[in-house]
């Protein structure tokens, strides 16, 4: 791999790391809770991505940015409302959220990693010219954090059923022992054996 290539990896790494994030903080069942929760997440982002490419990182121009290219966006407005609807708001608001959430990060993170990549930096930074960019990505990281998710709930359910088989294991290794057919320290030995793997 060249130098430019394993810096776009872990570029790509640092936005899908903090789109999970964002999306987490997507939660929050507090909608001003999770607003500032994702900008300081997307600030990270933005920090490390300056550092990854020794772009002097100026923090209040990085919130000044978010809020340019993101401010209008569903993102921020679906918390308030969403949110306060009785009995599902907390949670059709979190998925819903969760996902936009997740999109903007992308969104944020793909604008400043081609910014970034091109040799700009804080000082040209054109938020006119990036925002149709900004928009674009938007749409697109949608699906990229549907697709998180659905990878997310497919790991749960994978552990979930690993679980169930260790349960239903050592049912049967006790069944074993309590028969007879196995001791105590064979049983303690198997048992050990099968938790850790």
């Amino acid at each position: 791999m060249s130098e430019k290539e394993i810096k776009e990896a872990n570029a790509n790494s640092i936005i899908r790391n903090h789109m999970i994030w964002s999306m987490g903080a997507g939660f929050i069942p507090v909608p001003i809770a999770d607003f500032f929760a994702v900008t300081a997440i997307q600030l990270d982002m933005i920090r490390q991505l300056s550092r990854m490419y020794d772009v002097d990182f100026k923090e209040t121009s990085g919130k000044a940015i978010i809020t340019s290219l993101s401010g209008a966006s569903v993102a921020r407005m679906g918390s308030r409302a969403i949110k306060f609807i009785p009995g599902i708001g907390s949670i059709l608001g979190g998925v819903t959220l969760a996902i936009l959430s997740g999109a903007s990060t992308y969104a944020l993170g793909e604008v400043f990693k081609s910014h970034f990549e091109s040799g700009g930096t804080f000082l040209d930074f054109d938020v006119s010219r990036l925002k149709r960019m900004y928009d674009e990505k938007f749409e697109k990281g949608k699906e990229v954090a549907e697709e998180l998710k659905k990878q997310q709930e497919t790991q749960k359910e994978k552990v979930k059923v690993a679980e169930s088989d260790i349960v239903v294991k050592l049912n049967e290794l006790a069944g074993l022992r309590d028969r007879g057919i196995l001791s105590e320290e064979e049983f303690q030995q198997l048992k050990k054996k099968l938790i850790e793997g």
